[in-house]
């Protein structure tokens, strides 16, 4: 029987530039690329120098010239057609990004169904790209707002949702009239490869779509993710990822005064309250926790517990942790499969020792050996208790490590909240109707995502996705994040035989 990788044509050295359907043979280093399930190769990319980026980045800006004139419904049309392909490929789909990311076989299917969704969000809005109609102060004449196409957008993509989050740019900005340059992460390539052959299918049904709006460079951050992110002929740069990252493309792109939308760090914080229904905060906590490893921008890292609910809390959790089932994510009943590399493993030891020195008490965390594939990194998730002064609970490590804390009033519980410099996503579980609405309020967190009685992660697509401080203050996917990938025009018609002009001013040249 045919692998999944097989099916989608990724055997041999792939070249690591794609201009639609066609494939460049790129001119960088070979990158074999490891299964974190047991470290064994998946296949050979021969990455992008910057001579390749260059080229695929003349191949989207001369897409963009035809792509901008297509009537956006038409444009919707091909993002239709997009969405059926991954309806169609989503088991096999979903097998890459399990072998290549090391999702449990249910996550990784979801990922894959998430773009499904996207794209349908972006069959509708492709009819929904509304201007206004604005009343002038000068009779005669009528004012309106207009929304164009940007131009070629760079995405640069990470390892944790390899295919979801160029999905939710990728599909909105193609509708809104721009190409799409995707920089994979290097450590899942192959998941970009495969959803390359996917779309350039459609290519091949839609001959009137120029191929460079679907562009791909595989690469480091030296030999693609520079050039990319200096180019002038690339307006917006999307990109998901570290901090630092992000702050090393900020500086770049604002030089040249283009565009960015940030995704970044994410230390997610929970409030467990008094009132608190246990059985579903319990639920809540441990797949925001150990989902994907811990290994989700929205992962939850802090849970904060009024005083009076942490025994039982802890009883629980400590409980649920200590039968969760570990091992090689594509075998039924696993819920936690492994970190990405060894550097994850190295980051989540200098972590719990961290926390052990500034007086934490550490459940789990320790290295899993017995029954789960050799070679990779698999871990036991863990649960620290600690106090929320500690440095290291500010920082994000990408993990399942757990820090519980404790309050006394609920005014407390926000502050500690929001004394992170972190602000993506943030929950309280309550029964009190006071407590909900003051921490969806101005005064309540400061996240771009705030919920009620359900966990930090697991956002659905309708929602603007991005959150504030060093997160990035960007946002995709759904709501009004379309208008990132355009430019806003205002217009102004004078249909009277007068000139008068605004503000009342007089300005007599005669006749």
């Amino acid at each position: 029987m045919k692998s999944a990788l097989d099916k989608l044509g990724i055997t041999g050295e792939i070249g690591g530039a794609a201009i639609g359907g066609v494939w460049r043979k790129t001119e960088g280093k070979s990158l074999t690329v490891t299964s974190p399930i047991d470290r064994r190769s998946l296949g050979v990319v021969r990455e992008c120098a910057p001579a390749d980026v260059n080229a695929v980045v003349d191949a989207a800006s001369e897409a963009f010239l035809k792509w901008r004139i297509v009537p956006a419904p038409r444009r919707g049309e091909f993002v239709r057609r997009v969405g059926e392909k991954l309806r169609q490929h989503k088991t096999d789909l979903g097998e890459i990004v399990s072998l290549e990311a090391g999702k449990i076989t249910a996550e990784a299917q979801g990922e894959v169904q998430e773009m499904i969704d996207i794209c349908d969000f972006a069959v509708g809005l492709s009819r929904q790209l509304y201007g206004l109609t604005i009343a002038s102060e000068r009779s005669g004449h009528r004012m309106m707002e207009q929304w164009h196409p940007l131009g070629p957008v760079g995405v640069i993509t990470a390892f944790n949702f390899p295919v979801a989050v160029w999905a939710w740019n990728a599909a909105l900005a193609w509708v809104c009239g721009d190409p799409v340059i995707w920089k994979p992460s290097e450590k899942t390539p192959l998941c970009a490869v495969a959803v390359q052959r996917i779309v350039s299918e459609v290519m091949n049904e839609m001959p009137d779509v120029p191929p460079g709006i679907a562009c791909l460079a595989i690469g480091d951050r030296h030999s693609v993710g520079e050039p990319l992110t200096a180019s002038e002929k690339v307006p917006l740069i999307s990109a998901t990822g570290s901090v630092r990252m992000g702050r090393e493309i900020a500086q770049v792109v604002a030089k040249r005064l283009g565009r960015s939308l940030l995704e970044l760090g994410g230390n997610n914080g929970l409030i467990l309250t008094p009132t608190a229904d246990l059985d579903l905060a319990t639920r809540a906590i441990v797949f925001a926790a150990v989902g994907t490893c811990g290994q989700r921008c929205t992962s939850l890292r802090r849970l904060i517990v009024h005083e009076s609910r942490k025994d039982e809390i802890m009883r629980r959790l400590t409980t649920i942790y200590g039968r969760l089932k570990i091992g090689d994510p594509m075998q039924e009943g696993v819920l936690v499969g492994p970190l990405i590399d060894e550097g994850a493993f190295t980051a989540m030891e200098h972590a719990l020792g961290s926390a052990t020195r500034a007086g934490g008490r550490v459940f789990g965390g320790e290295r899993v050996t017995q029954n789960v594939p050799k070679g990779g990194a698999y871990v036991h998730p863990a649960i620290v208790e600690i106090t929320p002064d500690a440095a290291i609970v500010k920082e994000e490590t990408f993990a399942p490590i757990l820090y519980v804390m404790t309050y006394k009033d609920f005014q407390d519980a926000i502050d500690i909240h929001n004394s992170v410099p972190q602000g993506l996503s943030s929950a309280v579980f309550t029964g009190d109707l006071r407590e909900a609405e003051l921490f969806l309020s101005p005064a309540g967190s400061d996240c771009g995502i705030a919920n009620v009685n359900i966990g930090t992660s697991g956002a659905e697509i309708g929602g603007a996705f991005g959150g504030e401080k060093q997160t990035g203050g960007g946002r995709e996917s759904g709501s009004d994040a379309w208008k990132t990938y355009m430019r806003r025009a205002t217009n102004t018609i004078n249909y009277s035989r007068e000139l008068p002009l605004a503000q009342g001013i007089s300005f007599d040249v005669g006749p």
